[in-house]
């Protein structure tokens, strides 16, 4: 999308930064210690009003389709301005125009795609309470691939889709956010299966990726669920699709997990990599 960005910017009156920004959203500062388990301090910023909020709601409009599109690294920054949006203070408007200037130093984006087997498979990642009010974010990667085989690298692809939202129940536990991410990721993925199967393309379990082994044992049965009661009873559909044989959920540590990126905010230099 050759000059989306640009026309967007001139839109909002957005100038050029004073310098190159290559951070989309402004991670939290990093503690070590009892500090550690903190929660960032809340925004007392002074609100804005109708203009300003209806300028954030914008600029979320304006962005989402091209990042689902083009542009994955401005997932989670989309997802923290729209979960912002009905409540904007001045903190948001400055988060914003962080995110035009990121904008404006990468304005055209490119996936590039390649040959493949037309086998979808799904990366499912999650993040235990980094979002506000003590919620955690769900994040997927969809692309088309082959069925990975064990012992060989995965043939990974440009994303055809891709999931970064906020679970809306509280979870209790990093495994449950990590079963609502894959809970999330599989209803999509249903989806994708029955539009590839009706364009030609068989589709076998679909394979999909967790970075928790607790989330994967549970939902493939091996291993004992006496605590997991607790969890809410929705996710449990997992092990249907398992023993029906429309999922295959796969063990992959964190370093190979595409959806992982968007599941949290960034350095510059992270995303520069």
């Amino acid at each position: 999308m050759p000059g989306y960005v640009m026309k967007q910017l001139q839109k909002y009156n957005h100038p050029p930064p004073k310098k190159p920004q290559h951070c989309p959203w402004e991670p939290a500062p990093r503690f070590f210690g009892t500090k550690s388990q903190e929660t960032e301090p809340e925004d007392t910023s002074p609100p804005l009003d109708k203009k300003g909020i209806h300028r954030i709601q914008q600029i979320c409009g304006s962005f989402l389709f091209y990042g689902r599109a083009n542009d994955p690294t401005i997932a989670h920054a989309l997802n923290e301005l729209a979960s912002q949006q009905s409540c904007a203070t001045e903190q948001t408007t400055k988060r914003a125009n962080q995110f035009l200037d990121y904008m404006h130093t990468h304005p055209d984006a490119v996936i590039r795609y390649y040959a493949s087997d037309m086998i979808l498979n799904v990366h499912s990642d999650a993040s235990y309470l980094t979002a506000r009010n003590a919620r955690s974010r769900a994040c997927g990667w969809y692309f088309l691939g082959s069925v990975p085989k064990d012992g060989k690298p995965i043939a990974l692809n440009g994303a055809i889709d891709q999931l970064c939202t906020v679970i809306k129940l509280v979870a209790a536990s990093a495994a449950e956010a990590e079963l609502a991410a894959l809970f999330l990721n599989a209803k999509n993925a249903k989806v994708i299966r029955i539009t590839l199967e009706e364009l030609g393309h068989p589709q076998p379990p679909t394979p999909i990726h967790s970075d928790n082994s607790t989330a994967v044992g549970i939902v493939n049965n091996t291993i004992k669920r006496q605590k997991a009661r607790a969890m809410e009873m929705r996710y449990f559909w997992l092990l249907d699709g398992a023993i029906q044989k429309l999922f295959d959920f796969r063990y992959h540590p964190g370093l190979e997990n595409l959806a992982d990126y968007q599941t949290k905010a960034h350095p510059g230099s992270h995303h520069e990599k």
